[in-house]
């Protein structure tokens, strides 16, 4: 006899709420990577001769990626400041408020008049509006990843890995979604993407942030933050975690390997590679396809360090991104579509979602609830700043200052690596760890020098 359907299993509030959690934090790091790569790609493109007129090409190319590199700069400072009232006042209104700046700056980019029109005023607007992005993106993650793990721990304890990676999956997502749009937008004639089509992608955005907006508003506060909000106040956050600095530079040294790719390897990749003969669809196309591998890729790898731990894991992709950043520039050299699919699926798609997945359980599990949101933030955007701020800008410095070979590329992607496996290697393992107050210590003894 079928069962009734009164009778069936239904998920608890608490699970219900875990899953729209998740969603938003998915939507919020999408919002984040979608901006991102759209910017990259469109800076890559048209930024130089439209914001930076005048100068060589590659001095024009360089200009575009420093203000890309602005909004990093400004990263940690939003870190900062939203850590502060995450941990004070909560955490969803930070969420709210973040993701509004992050959507509303990148919709105003999209306005944005040229060099042509009102001379130097078009850079300094393009810079502002990327520092306010940076700001906002430097408090965005923490609060999304923060909310996903603490709701998971109740409920999910065990798999805190694995719900998290729904955070992390929005970087793929964001990446798929912004090469789609700008593969469109670019198979115009050259004319209307320069006057007008690149423009597109930036006020599309806002379709993102009102999904994103909408999600979040349904969403419960955090239950650790609220079991914390009753304990006495203590002094600002900032000021708790840097009077113990190492796990905060821990959680910054271990996601540059991750960053590092992920920039050199989607952004930075498309203009190399249109440099070197691609056309821009067969380079976005192999973005996508990459990208779309790292939406398997990322969950696996999170949901294998709930079991194995978090170390290995990204231990594992860090060696991996290393052993193969010198093999993945050869075939993007080669001048073969199949073989630049290829290079992006192994280096972005598997290797730097290996390391990626499970960072936002990591980094959480670092700190107590009191200064998570400020520690995890603070790690997550140092790490982006000299991963993924500064590697565009440092690689077309050498390949300008060089000319030719993609060596400069290959020895930055290993030197991200090395250092996340150096750091992942000196850390404790925590998947096992209670998430409270205080945290344990980040660093391993002497017999836990090596990965369990």
């Amino acid at each position: 006899m079928q069962p009734s359907r009164s009778s069936a299993p239904r998920p608890s509030p608490d699970t219900g709420q875990l899953r729209r959690v998740a969603l938003s934090g998915l939507l919020g790091t999408a919002v984040e990577f979608y901006d991102f790569l759209v910017y990259g790609t469109v800076a890559a493109l048209v930024f130089g001769d439209l914001f930076f007129p005048g100068a060589d090409p590659a001095v024009g190319t360089i200009a575009a990626f420093g203000t890309f590199a602005a909004g990093y700069v400004a990263r940690p400072l939003g870190g900062i400041v939203f850590g502060h009232y995450g941990d004070r006042i909560g955490r969803k209104s930070m969420m709210l408020l973040t993701m509004a700046l992050m959507g509303c700056g990148s919709f105003l980019i999209g306005l944005l008049p040229t060099y042509d029109s009102i001379g130097v005023w078009a850079p300094v607007l393009l810079v502002t509006l990327r520092v306010v992005q940076g700001i906002a993106i430097g408090g965005e993650w923490g609060g999304a990843t923060l909310m996903v793990v603490e709701h998971a721990e109740r409920t999910q304890g065990s798999r805190r890995g694995l719900w998290s990676s729904f955070t992390q999956l929005g970087a793929p997502i964001g990446s798929v979604l912004s090469a789609g749009v700008v593969t469109l937008v670019s198979a115009l004639p050259d004319d209307d993407f320069r006057a007008w089509g690149w423009r597109v992608p930036f006020l599309l955005s806002v379709v993102l942030l009102a999904v994103g907006l909408f999600v979040r508003l349904k969403v419960a506060e955090s239950p650790l933050f609220l079991q914390a909000e009753r304990e006495p106040a203590r002094k600002p956050p900032v000021v708790e975690v840097l009077r113990r600095p190492k796990p905060v530079l821990l959680a910054a040294c271990v996601g540059i390997g991750a960053f590092t790719a992920q920039s050199l390897l989607t952004g930075f990749m498309i203009s190399y590679a249109v440099d070197e003969g691609y056309s821009r669809p067969q380079v976005l196309t192999a973005v996508t396809l990459a990208s779309c591998v790292a939406l398997v890729a990322l969950p696996a790898a999170s949901a294998l360090s709930d079991r194995v731990g978090r170390r290995p894991v990204v231990l594992a992709g860090a060696i991996a991104s290393a052993a193969l950043a010198f093999p993945v520039l050869a075939l993007v050299d080669s001048g073969s579509p199949g073989l630049l699919i290829l290079a992006l699926v192994l280096g972005h798609g598997i290797a730097q979602s290996t390391m990626y997945g499970p960072l936002g359980a990591l980094l959480t599990e670092l700190f107590g609830t009191e200064v998570r949101y400020t520690g995890a933030s603070l790690g997550y955007q140092g790490a982006t700043l000299i991963g993924a701020g500064f590697s565009p800008l440092i690689a077309g410095s050498l390949l300008a200052s060089y000319g030719g070979g993609s060596t400069p590329v290959s020895l930055l992607l290993c030197a991200g690596a090395a250092i996340t496996a150096v750091t992942v290697w000196r850390m404790r393992e925590t998947h096992t760890d209670t998430l409270g107050s205080p945290a344990p210590r980040p660093i391993a003894p002497a017999t836990e020098g090596t990965p369990r």
